[in-house]
């Protein structure tokens, strides 16, 4: 499979992939019968939406995510398209808000109604009007509020800026007209700052997505690419397609010098497209198969060898589209690093694949899961558009953390003095101590308390929130598999609250052991 050694050191080396079971599964699902190169199906922590076939237009589905089995015959779509759906997505930053494109050359930005759908929605909250030919392409910008970018079969692509109050948008803000043929992909870097695109003319070209001028273009003959992916901070890119010989490859590009790359990896004989997926917090890099069961991935590294082979996920059943849960909708409770969900067609099934990594500890694994891209934007849409880039907002995925940007802190109120105490250290001690030991103070009144016993109070609050929803407020279980995971989470809320009960165990003797100290020198004066 690989040149690249097999043995080295690495955290990611025995990730496996863990399908669902059949009845966390989504089936007797209507999965579009397109041959559009695309993946067909979006997904974030609360829905998961699928291309499906409609009479008279074009559909897709959207279905709670806890909503698993058999569905519906007669499950409530959206259909406002006059021609098939070719692409979705979903806001980065509104889970509520998805974006469709069609044959009928229009676009749609949709609201989906809170908590579910009861019947069609037919009536979109945007129209956007615009490309001649159909729109096979959608991209939400990955920082800036309400911009989102569309590539069409007129060969060019469409900067939109959805904060109006229109409802239809007969016009893009800008357009790129720099391609000969068809687009086959578009991928932003970290901030958004470059756009890097494939072409039919089996061209890779890096944009600059405001001005539309063309920063680098290959031209190297021996790599005919189809899809394209930025690798994160890298300053690098990777690309699948075919060689020479028709084979399925992977090559990896210096994104500042595409006269050639900078690694080619054939990977077998196969026609089907195969689809990059790279994860910028582990990177690790998936590359899945149309019409295959494989999903491969290796680990990215900036120095020589690149790519170093990790594993490979194969399923007898193959995959006509795929499916990507943002980082902040995984289960970190079970070392989840990525999630897929596999468009089975010839079962009528929507499969959930988590990759997990094998760990012994019950705990959070803080090496696995640093701050990632949250649900916030860093800009808006006019800011970007008069030329600021910023990073994306990031957030930790710890169980009841909060945003990492800095936020000013409230001033603090002076404590008002009564009787000055014979012993101001002392009662500070004591004070320490009674909260320690649970006891409500007697001396002190609620609206006096130090500011560190309202942050203690307040995080163990937080505290009481495993893996993101209240524990004393979880509706029970319903499946066997419910259960083994409200076990596996009792387990982790027992061994956490035994060592708190441990850590306030010891601050109570070493405060009471001060208390006795200064009590002791006091009588000594």
């Amino acid at each position: 499979m690989s040149w690249h050694p097999q043995y080295r050191s690495s955290k990611f080396r025995h990730v496996f992939g863990k399908p669902a079971s059949k009845e966390n599964c989504y089936d007797a699902v209507p999965i579009t019968g397109s041959v559009h190169d695309n993946h067909f199906c979006a997904v974030n922590p609360l829905f998961l939406a699928v291309v499906t076939e409609c009479a008279g237009g074009g559909a897709f589905l959207v279905i709670p995510l806890h909503q698993t089995g058999k569905l519906d015959h007669h499950y409530p779509k959206v259909c406002g398209h006059r021609g098939n759906v070719l692409d979705i997505k979903w806001s980065p930053f509104n889970d509520f808000e998805i974006a469709s494109c069609s044959e009928d050359s229009t676009i749609k930005i949709w609201d989906i109604p809170k908590p579910v759908l009861t019947r069609n929605l037919t009536t979109c909250r945007k129209e956007l009007l615009g490309h001649a030919r159909r729109v096979g392409l959608l991209e939400w910008h990955p920082t800036a509020a309400n911009v989102l970018f569309s590539s069409g079969y007129d060969y060019k692509v469409m900067v939109w800026n959805l904060d109006t109050q229109e409802s239809v948008i007969r016009g893009p803000v800008r357009t790129i007209s720099c391609h000969q043929d068809m687009i086959l992909s578009m991928s932003f870097n970290t901030n958004g700052s470059l756009l890097a695109t494939t072409c039919k003319d089996r061209k890779i070209r890096v944009l600059d997505p405001r001005a539309g001028a063309v920063l680098q273009e290959a031209s190297y003959k021996g790599h005919r690419a189809s899809k394209v992916l930025f690798l994160g901070g890298l300053k690098k890119l990777v690309s699948t397609g075919t060689s020479q010989w028709n084979n399925r490859q992977v090559a990896l590009w210096d994104q500042d010098n595409l006269s050639e790359p900078l690694m080619e990896e054939d990977l077998d004989g196969s026609s089907g497209v195969l689809f990059p997926f790279y994860d910028v917090d582990t990177s690790v890099l998936y590359v899945v198969g149309k019409g295959d069961g494989n999903i491969r991935y290796y680990e990215v590294r900036p120095e020589q060898p690149y790519l170093n082979y990790l594993n490979e996920h194969r399923s007898t059943y193959p995959q006509k589209g795929i499916g990507v849960m943002p980082k902040r909708g995984l289960d970190v409770s079970s070392c989840e690093i990525f999630r897929f969900y596999r468009l089975v067609t010839t079962r009528g099934l929507i499969e959930p694949l988590s990759m997990i990594v094998p760990r012994r500890s019950e705990s959070y694994q803080e090496d696995i899961y640093p701050p990632t891209a949250g649900p916030q934007p860093s800009l808006t849409a006019q800011e970007w558009l008069s030329g600021v880039d910023r990073g994306p907002v990031l957030v930790s995925l710890r169980p009841g953390s909060e945003l990492l940007s800095p936020r000013p802190q409230p001033p603090e109120t002076p404590v008002p003095s009564s009787a000055a105490p014979p012993s101001p250290q002392l009662r500070d001690k004591m004070r320490k101590l009674d909260v320690v030991l649970g006891r409500r103070p007697v001396s002190l009144p609620e609206e006096a308390a130090p500011r560190w016993a309202t942050e203690h109070r307040l995080e163990e609050k937080k505290g009481w929130l495993a893996n993101g929803f209240d524990i004393f407020e979880c509706p029970p279980p319903k499946t066997e598999n419910e259960l083994r995971q409200m076990f596996y989470r009792q387990q982790e809320e027992i061994r956490r609250l035994r060592e708190l009960l441990l850590q306030r165990e010891v601050q109570g003797k070493q405060l009471e052991l001060e208390l006795r100290n200064l009590q002791m020198g006091s009588e000594g004066l």
